[in-house]
């Protein structure tokens, strides 16, 4: 239990020499989260985790496990002080590395580039009452890891927000996040949706787990827990980003389902164990959700919904930004409406949205209206058939001017016809029969 002086006082270890075996439910690997390897280390705590350019100064192949946990610690320590999506406080660790970061706040050093004395002020207030080995046992309680940029579980599309990338992610759930990240569809929309809207949501998500995609989402109330629920359903997959503590389901009425989530897919935050939600981390957790997925689509959205957050910062990061389309007199897809209006690309099913965000080749069925027995006649037949009348009878010769064609030619398509029950004969004139009649008239409403 030897240890040497850091940030956060001795860095001794906080659990066995080895690493966790594979299944102990907190790596990732096996078991379910706060299953038999609840006692087990989270596998970042000083087991391998490599941290990224920002930190890795000085760094060999050769290092410590003890340097690795300081990177770790100091990542954790950091999502205490600062708040999801700060730029300047990213600018500050790509500039300064974590550990030159945490050292001017932790000893109450000279100010960080750029920063006000008052917000000084609150950002060592916050210093002093963090702590990240107590983070880390906690999460290790609940079954969650913390994975940092540049592990091998870190999504790298991530780090296309730049500045605003996250410190890192608690991740609740034994799959590995950037697997399931590199095939996976975000689905966000309103809270007070329509019952459309929520069937909608089902559907399509339903539709991208069979098809063996990731529905993302932010566990919230209406279209969100309806695309939850839809994949689920299904038996797929599904990942909740949350705006709080990830030990901490938020809204309280979906506790249930984000821990079906956690047990079936992933639950993802940014923020600490025990952190509560507030309305500036629901704006800022959506470009999460953003980066983290191939496109964004959004069912049902008003003008100020912040679903459309998440579809903005999309477009920014260059992803797909999607919509489906609801009745043009709803204001709950009013939202939706105007980002169609832009460059969003409309979609109906789940087969659209995998054309736009999958691999090539990977095409919708083409759109057909139904075939009707009249699309199978040979065309010179249906042109006679269609010079026929409605409500009366009409000799050959009208019938064959109005064909364009001989009269011979047009008796022996009208008995070709009369065999296939869609004309009758009346004296020396031929009508429709009532059979031949409902067709046209279907064959009208279809042009």
């Amino acid at each position: 239990m030897s240890g040497v002086s850091g940030p956060y006082g001795p860095m001794e270890r906080t659990g066995p020499a080895e690493p966790p075996e594979p299944g102990d439910g907190l790596a990732g690997s096996g078991g379910p989260p706060g299953g038999a390897g609840r006692d087990a280390p989270p596998r970042q705590a000083g087991w391998g985790i490599q941290g990224d350019r920002s930190d890795q100064a000085g760094r060999t192949g050769g290092q410590s496990d003890r340097s690795a946990q300081a990177g770790l610690l100091g990542r954790i320590f950091l999502t205490r002080v600062l708040e999801p999506g700060d730029e300047t406080g990213g600018r500050w660790v790509r500039e300064l590395g974590v550990d030159g970061v945490v050292r001017r706040l932790r000893q109450r050093g000279e100010p960080l580039p750029g920063v006000t004395g008052k917000r000084w002020a609150g950002l060592l207030a916050r210093a002093e009452r963090a702590d990240p080995r107590r983070d880390l046992a906690v999460a290790q309680g609940a079954g969650v890891r913390f994975v940092c940029p540049g592990d091998t579980e870190w999504p790298g599309q991530l780090d296309d927000l730049g500045d605003a990338r996250p410190l890192g992610l608690w991740v609740r759930g034994t799959p590995d996040l950037r697997m399931w990240a590199l095939r996976s569809v975000a689905l966000v929309g309103a809270r007070a949706c329509t019952e459309y809207g929520a069937f909608m949501a089902a559907t399509l998500a339903a539709g991208l787990a069979e098809k063996g995609w990731i529905v993302v989402s932010g566990g919230a109330y209406g279209i969100d827990g309806a695309a939850h629920r839809g994949a689920l359903g299904a038996g797929g997959a599904t990942v909740a980003v949350l705006a709080c503590g990830v030990d901490r389901p938020y809204p309280r009425g979906h506790a249930g389902l984000i821990g079906r989530i956690a047990e079936q897919g992933l639950v993802v935050g940014e923020l600490p164990p025990g952190e509560h939600p507030m309305p500036s981390r629901f704006i800022l957790r959506n470009r999460v959700i953003a980066a983290l997925t191939r496109g964004t689509v959004v069912v049902e959205a008003a003008h100020r919904s912040g679903s459309l957050v998440t579809a903005r910062a999309a477009r920014r990061l260059g992803r797909h930004t999607i919509g489906v389309p609801g009745p043009a007199t709803s204001g709950l897809s009013a939202g939706v409406h105007e980002l169609l209006r832009q460059d969003a690309a409309l979609v109906t099913d789940a087969d659209e949205i995998v054309e736009l965000v999958g691999d090539m080749g990977e095409l919708a069925p083409e759109r057909r209206g139904p075939v009707l027995p009249r699309d199978l006649l040979d065309p010179a037949v249906r042109q006679v058939l269609a010079a026929v009348p409605v409500r009366r009878a009409a000799r050959p010769d009208d019938i064959a001017r109005t064909a364009q064609t001989t009269p011979d030619d047009a008796i022996a398509k009208l008995y070709e016809l009369r065999a296939l029950g869609y004309v009758e004969r009346h004296g020396d004139g031929w009508k429709l029969t009532r059979q031949a009649m409902i067709s046209v008239r279907a064959g009208a409403d279809d042009r």
